[in-house]
């Protein structure tokens, strides 16, 4: 009974010690700390009559203290498997190395682990706060949005669940998936083939990239994705397979490429089900954008997991792509823009270069000789499509929108996407702007960008990687970087991006009478709701849950998955 006393009146109670105590190793400190024996070294009678036994009690203390701090920091690293969910966010304490860590290969036990995707997500360098002798309209530049307290949460529904353990072991059905286009293109193309799959019960084989006849491209899915990675974060969802078996080898395939837009979960079950239970295989090409942006929550979800989760790029890719973003990030805060000034874009949108008549008569020789090109709105003039937004920011209208916005001169700016048409012309407002302009081949090193040289999707992963971990981020233009860049980074903490609103600033652009101040004041208020701020994506047509995440991937507390 003594004993119990002592132990209650004692300065350190007996509740159970930090989580953290249990990885201390044995030793006289610790002992000295949390044995019951030791309680009667801290009693307030014991330590008034023997002053050396309290120089020891505080002595003992301060070490102990000091081997705990050296061991947290050594088991962070050995630990980032079971990072909580505010991990993710750029606020966060965690140093820029630790979260870059996040990114690369998850490691697993054994065959059986089930990846956490809290750890599989690819999360940019923290963003940088806002420090120093600046302007208001530069402050507000440089801030993050708050993101409202939305954060992931793929807490898949319990059918879904049940379903799983049927469709991750299917070994009769299989899906071949052709995906076609630029990096975006194919991935937004992936990331249907696995919903695909799900709604007909298939396993999926790694998508075929096919080649790229703009840029020439002859890439492999492991060339720019990791696929072992690929593989293990959708186990639970659907089985991912590297090629057929030699049971479902065919002399001759067909391939259905005649897809409708806007298909639902129900038409793809109708249409191809049977026949896939009937021939064990099914080869699907021209998938892009096909499937509708509005499906069932599971498969919403399931989406936003193979987009923000599966689809890590291949190690060698996304190495070189945080070292060039950790050679931006460590000079201080940066933009990245994409730039949508590339010839092909030009001709597609019907659309005036502001370069003068030499390159647009390019342009339009072009487009006269191949109008399959043009994408929509055939019958309307250059300044009808440039008033309806339909039209990339040229160089000069992206330096007048970013200074406006607030952005100092001094600003480092990132160009991320193709060659510009024109060279440096085209961009020569810009930079005379924006000296600190630069591009990945400014920022490699010698033979660094050698082996992708003819990889343009190796190179757009760069570019993506790089623009992730931006402090803002602003498409001159619509396209699929743009969307995926806008999801992503609201996914993965909420970072600043500002999308142009062309139809209303563009008039103001025409407008000679506004002044420099005013028109600033102006293009702020203009974005002033729309620089980051979670914005539900609803059931409006063509809203992708990819680039709106919110509310059937992200909500406002803690969901299944961190």
């Amino acid at each position: 009974m003594a004993k119990a006393r002592n132990m209650k009146t004692s300065t350190f109670t007996t509740n159970p010690p930090s989580p953290f105590f249990h990885l201390l190793p044995v030793t006289p400190l610790t002992t000295l700390l949390f044995s019951p024996k030791t309680n009667r070294l801290r009693h307030p009678k014991l330590c008034s009559k023997h002053p050396l036994t309290l120089s020891i009690f505080y002595l003992s203390l301060l070490f102990s203290f000091t081997f705990l701090g050296i061991s947290i920091l050594t088991l962070i690293p050995s630990f980032h498997d079971s990072i909580p969910c505010s991990t993710l966010s750029p606020k966060s304490s965690f140093s820029p190395s630790f979260l870059a860590s996040l990114s690369s290969t998850v490691s697993f036990n054994n065959e059986d682990d089930q990846p956490r995707l809290s750890t599989s997500a690819m999360v940019p360098f923290p963003a940088h706060g806002v420090a120093g002798n600046v302007s208001e309209a530069e402050r507000e530049f440089w801030q993050q949005p708050n993101g409202e307290g939305y954060e992931p949460c793929l807490d898949f529904s319990l059918g879904y669940r049940k379903l799983s353990a049927r469709i991750s072991k299917e070994k009769r059905r299989f899906l071949v998936v052709v995906a076609s286009g630029g990096l975006n293109q194919q991935r937004n193309q992936i990331v249907d083939a696995v919903v695909l799959a799900r709604i007909l019960e298939a396993a999926l084989v790694v998508p075929t990239l096919q080649v790229n006849l703009i840029w020439g491209d002859e890439s492999e899915f492991s060339d720019i994705f990791d696929v072992a990675h690929f593989k293990k974060t959708l186990q639970a969802d659907v089985r991912v397979v590297s090629s057929l078996p030699s049971t479902h080898l065919m002399s001759r395939q067909t391939i259905e490429n005649k897809i409708p837009h806007e298909v639902t979960p129900q038409w793809i079950h109708t249409r191809f089900f049977n026949q896939l239970k009937r021939e064990g295989l099914l080869v699907l090409k021209g998938l892009d954008s096909k499937l509708s942006k509005n499906l069932p929550p599971d498969l919403q979800k399931l989406r936003c997991k193979v987009a923000f989760h599966a689809l890590r790029f291949a190690s060698p890719v996304q190495e070189l792509g945080n070292l060039l973003a950790k050679r931006m990030w460590i000079e201080g805060p940066y933009t990245a823009l994409h730039l949508r000034l590339e010839k092909d874009v030009w001709v597609r949108t019907g659309c005036l270069t502001g370069l003068g008549p030499e390159y647009d008569d390019i342009i339009t020789k072009i487009r006269e000789s191949q109008p399959e090109y043009l994408t929509g709105r055939v019958n309307m003039s250059y300044i009808q499509r440039r008033l309806a937004g339909l039209c990339p920011l040229n160089a000069l209208e992206i330096a007048r929108f970013l200074k406006a916005l607030g952005a100092p001169s001094g600003a480092r700016i990132y160009s991320a996407g193709g060659e510009a048409f024109g060279d440096s012309r085209a961009l020569q407002p810009l930079v005379a702007e924006f000296p600190n302009l630069v591009t990945k081949e400014m920022l490699a090193r010698d033979g660094e960008l050698s082996p992708y040289m003819n990889k343009s999707s190796a190179l757009a992963a760069i570019d993506y990687i790089v623009s992730l971990s931006s402090d803002v981020f602003v498409p001159s233009h619509g396209g699929n970087m743009g969307r995926a860049m806008q999801g992503h980074r609201a996914y993965v903490g909420h970072r600043k991006f500002i999308k142009p609103n062309k139809r209303a600033m563009l008039p103001h652009f025409e407008d000679a009478s506004i002044g420099d101040a005013e028109f600033g004041s102006i293009m702020r208020e203009l974005h002033r709701k729309s620089q980051g701020q979670p914005e539900p994506r609803g059931y409006r047509r063509n809203r992708d849950v990819i680039a709106y995440p919110v509310p059937e991937c992200m909500c406002k507390h803690n969901g299944g998955i961190f």
